[in-house]
């Protein structure tokens, strides 16, 4: 597959309507009852694209909520939670970029990697999706 497309592919606009904003209180709600109870929003970023592996590479950003506390929740037990959370929908997302990829790439299989602190408000949990 062309570099170029997979580079001009996951715009905002794809990458929102991938995991739309409202997933976070979505996700929230069910496991504490209340949307407000979070302390960060999600959002999918994309990364690069390895040609040579064949490799597609997001991130899942949990961006801090103004008057919330990232560092006090549990965000490193997270990808575990994530890979197999029925509102995440890990699973969901690979298969929607495999449709958008169009018949170009198959996606084989995906991980969840560990949680990165990017900056004290902002963690990182990356997302690599093995293309064929």
């Amino acid at each position: 597959m062309p570099k170029n497309n997979i580079s001009t592919l996951f715009t905002r606009e794809i990458l929102d309507d991938l995991l739309p904003a409202g997933r976070a209180d979505d996700f929230f709600k069910a496991l504490f009852g209340d949307a407000d109870e979070g302390a960060y929003d999600i959002r999918l970023h994309f990364s690069n694209y390895n040609a040579e592996k064949n490799i597609l590479s997001f991130e899942l950003h949990m961006q801090e909520r103004p008057g919330k506390c990232l560092s006090c929740n549990l965000t490193y037990g997270l990808p575990q939670v994530f890979s197999r959370h029925p509102l995440i929908d890990i699973k969901g997302i690979v298969e929607k970029i495999e449709h958008l990829l169009d018949g170009q790439a198959k996606c084989l299989d995906w991980q969840l990697g560990s949680t990165q602190t990017a900056t004290d408000n902002l963690h990182t949990i990356p997302l690599k999706i093995y293309l064929g």
